[in-house]
């Protein structure tokens, strides 16, 4: 795993978070701004899907990429073909490519049954033969007035599965009304990634800039620098209502010096340097 400045985990950005300027722009943000690596959505930019043109982004801004996230959200179903093992594979051999060591990947929906009646055993052989760790990302009920309808197998939470590898993203644990937490503590040190936003009780998946929610962002960073987590922590909110680059840039600042302010805590277990 790699780590950051000294004492706290490395600090990525989402090229999701610049949606809707491209896979390019996001790195260009990156760089500008001061993130130390890049998440890189799989999507429907065209160049998020080229591995070379990646690859090449990466070193001409010379930022690492921490992890890809599969194409396996609701408007990414036909990306890299509808069969769902082969778009993890694909993911797999991108992240080799350009020296990424996670997958972020989502839980099935319910209706892909086949995929989601082998995925835990599934999960676990693709990481064994492919040397990548695949994260799985804790998702949401569906929420319809009163109703809570439970849309993923074998479940939203990943901690109530044997997963080796886990993200926890906060806007989704805001929808769930999940104590992200709570969850981590469950996880332990399966927790390999997380997703740094926020939310409120809304039923929308909001990707707030952190600190604007309700979810405790601020303390969920204070427990990941506590416990000592060697893990990546990436910046992935929702920027689609900023109406200039200044604008987006500094939503992406705000960001950045919220995760480096709050992740700056000694573990609890560092002594008194005597």
């Amino acid at each position: 795993m790699t780590t950051g400045a000294p004492g706290r985990p490395r600090i990525g950005l989402s090229t999701s978070s610049v949606y809707p300027e491209s896979t390019a722009h996001a790195f260009t943000y990156a760089a500008a701004v001061g993130y130390e690596a890049v998440e890189v959505m799989v999507g429907i930019d065209a160049l998020s899907q080229q591995v070379d043109a990646v690859r090449q982004l990466s070193e001409h801004h010379e930022i690492p990429i921490s992890a890809i996230h599969a194409p396996c959200l609701l408007f990414t179903q036909r990306v890299w073909g509808v069969e769902p093992w082969g778009k993890l594979e694909r993911s797999a051999a991108m992240a080799r490519a350009v020296g990424a060591e996670v997958v972020v990947v989502h839980p099935p929906f319910r209706w892909q049954r086949e995929y989601a009646r082998d995925f835990v055993n599934g999960i676990a052989a693709l990481e064994e033969s492919s040397g990548i760790a695949f994260a799985v990302e804790n998702m949401y009920p569906w929420r319809a007035s009163r109703r809570r309808m439970e849309m993923y197998l074998p479940g939203w939470d990943p901690s109530e599965e044997p997963y080796a590898n886990t993200t926890i993203d906060l806007s989704h644990a805001a929808i769930a009304q999940s104590d992200p937490v709570a969850m981590a503590e469950r996880l332990g040190p399966r927790l390999r990634h997380v997703h740094l936003t926020d939310g409120t009780d809304s039923a929308k998946d909001e990707h707030l800039v952190p600190g604007r929610g309700t979810t405790g962002a601020d303390a969920f960073l204070r427990q990941l620098a506590a416990t000592g987590f060697a893990g990546e922590v990436v910046l992935e909110i929702n920027t689609r209502r900023c109406t200039t680059r200044e604008e987006r840039e500094a939503d992406l600042r705000e960001s950045l010096e919220f995760a480096i302010e709050h992740l700056a805590v000694v573990p609890a277990d560092a002594g008194d340097g005597a």
